[in-house]
């Protein structure tokens, strides 16, 4: 049973803060160093001086400054928001994606009521978890899926606005109590929550619940760039085009195809390639290679949402960077405050 409920939610006063579009970022694990560089010199009361701080106290410290300075407020009531994301994908598509925000209770991946999709890294947690420690606030939803029709939204004007993102508050979220979840992003995040609960902490986490059954909702191929393929090959074939025939393997300027009945990530995964690095975009992973930056791509089709939930539904876990759900939720827009 998914115990879902409104929250008292803590936003920017833009009047004091600045505009929203100088404060909001994407999720930390998807910000490189330059990024992140970028973002705290967009303003002194920026995201990502909470969610990728120089340390957690210094985190800690800027969030008791600025709630002191009013440049958080808190919400009177506890409430819950209707969120729609306009964007373009990688393909070039215009789209809409929309879901509920709110508050869930933590439980555990055994108890069947959040089911997990990827394999999770001890580091990433660690840090998670002393930055909540410190903050006792969850800084960023984690996105979660659920089998359910699209979302209707207001026909007014939304109560938050940043790019392509709208917030519209409600009192409440509707009833998920006899809904199973799927994380899409943010399993570190998760598990951490989790973590937290056990050590005497609170067990809610922010999230957005997003319903499968919509078009906006899309899954893009992360390829896999390798500096060694250790002895993978395959039957060559002309350049594909946007569709995909099963994995494709790039090297010395020719395709070849690897068929498998698995899932592609599972057979990239499988055949063990050294130095892997990851990209949404076809091209860039060709253009590493032909720069003789790497031996190899392995280019992959999108993973399905069918795939997905079987695999959680059946207790095992995917690869990493199995999905890419896009676009990914964006930072700054509320906070969850614990106390």
């Amino acid at each position: 049973m998914a115990d879902v409920r409104p929250f008292r939610a803590e936003r920017y006063d833009e009047e004091r803060a600045g505009p929203l579009e100088r404060l909001v970022a994407p999720p930390y694990d998807v910000i490189s160093p330059a990024q992140r560089d970028e973002y705290l010199a967009r303003s002194p009361y920026n995201v990502v001086h909470l969610t990728l701080p120089d340390n957690e106290q210094q985190a800690a410290r800027d969030l008791t400054e600025w709630r002191a300075k009013e440049v958080l407020a808190r919400e009177a009531d506890a409430g819950a928001w209707l969120l729609s994301q306009e964007y373009t994908g990688p393909d070039g598509l215009e789209r809409t994606r929309s879901g509920f925000l709110a508050s869930l209770r933590a439980e555990p991946y055994a108890e069947g009521v959040v089911l997990p999709h990827e394999r999770t890294h001890a580091g990433p947690k660690e840090g998670r978890l002393r930055l909540l420690r410190a903050t006792r606030t969850q800084l960023e939803p984690i996105f979660l899926l659920y089998e359910g029709d699209p979302v209707d939204v207001p026909d007014r004007a939304p109560d938050l606005q940043s790019g392509g993102d709208r917030l519209w508050r409600a009192d409440a979220p509707p009833d998920f109590s006899d809904v199973q979840l799927l994380i899409a992003d943010g399993h570190h995040r998760y598990e951490t929550a989790l973590a937290y609960a056990a050590e005497g902490g609170s067990p809610w986490l922010m999230v957005v619940l997003v319903p499968t059954r919509q078009a906006g909702l899309t899954i893009f191929p992360t390829h896999r760039v390798a500096q060694r393929v250790n002895g993978a090959s395959g039957t060559p074939i002309d350049e594909p085009g946007d569709e995909l025939p099963g994995v494709v393997l790039y090297r010395n300027g020719a395709y070849e195809l690897l068929a498998s009945d698995e899932l592609d990530v599972d057979l990239v995964e499988r055949l063990a390639p050294e130095g892997v690095s990851y990209t949404p975009r076809r091209e860039d992973a060709v253009a590493t290679v032909d720069r003789g930056e790497a031996e190899a791509a392995f280019l992959l089709r999108p993973t399905r949402i069918e795939d997905v939930w079987a695999v959680a539904r059946r207790g095992e876990t995917m690869p990493q960077k199995s999905t890419y759900f896009f676009p990914k939720l964006t930072s700054g827009l509320l906070f969850h405050p614990l106390d």
